[in-house]
């Protein structure tokens, strides 16, 4: 009876390794796998679509991050869980570049830097606001905690070329703590309505407990037929 006890408990831890190797290997390769073909195909369906003749181009928004709205800006109702934008971020790497999904549910984020619905529009008043996943599923925002003051941050809609640049290092946050995704953020250290950008990740980089946050301001708006922004290369 002792030895089939023994057996069994064997088998049983036999059989929790190769579940632990196999649930390793998904997390580590086959989402990135997965989620890097996702974002190229993004990419390529948003590049056709750019290619395709466009109506005339319109008027380039005011870049004005001080000035305070009228009123509060109409959203663009983006498709859910496509891809408008391309984020460049060059401290993340030579050539890093992403889609800009809107929506930030599961499916969203295994394809690209998610939008957080109901914020502001690339360059327009008010705070657009993005999340990306640390680990797994491309492992977009890994090196976030490298995000220091004066990077810049590029986003291209294919009309224009939006440049922010960041105001701080991460602050680390609770989930619950959504006035990180405020017009005028409490804790960005903003006091005043402008064009403002939100970036968020996970904290730890394999946990959910807590967010990074980082916020920047709109710093120049540019045709994307002015060509690429003066200090971003690779793109």
């Amino acid at each position: 009876m002792g030895r089939l006890i023994g057996r069994t408990l064997v088998e049983l831890c036999i059989t929790a390794g190769a579940l632990i190797v196999l649930l390793t290997c998904y997390l580590l390769f086959w989402t990135n796998i997965s989620a890097d073909n996702a974002m190229a195909g993004e990419m390529d369906r948003l590049q056709q679509q750019w290619d395709q003749p466009q109506q005339p181009t319109p008027s380039a928004p005011a870049a004005a991050p001080s000035a305070a709205p009228s009123a509060a800006p109409s959203l663009v109702a983006y498709p859910p869980g496509e891809a408008f934008a391309v984020l460049y971020i060059p401290r993340l790497g030579r050539g890093w570049k992403k889609p800009i999904v809107e929506g930030t549910g599961e499916t969203d984020l295994q394809k690209g830097i998610g939008h957080y619905t109901g914020t502001a529009e690339p360059g327009q008043p008010g705070n657009f606001a993005l999340a990306g996943h640390r680990r797994t599923w491309g492992n977009p925002f890994n090196d976030f905690p490298l995000l220091r003051p004066g990077d810049r941050i590029y986003i291209d809609d294919g009309h224009f070329w939006y440049v922010y640049v960041l105001d701080r290092t991460p602050l680390r946050t609770l989930p619950t703590d959504i006035g990180v995704l405020d017009p005028v953020p409490p804790e960005s250290g903003y006091r005043s309505p402008g064009s403002y950008l939100t970036l968020t990740t996970c904290d730890p980089a394999w946990g959910h407990s807590h967010r990074l946050i980082e916020w920047g301001r709109l710093v120049s708006t540019s045709p994307v037929s002015a060509g690429t922004p003066t200090g971003l290369s690779g793109a």
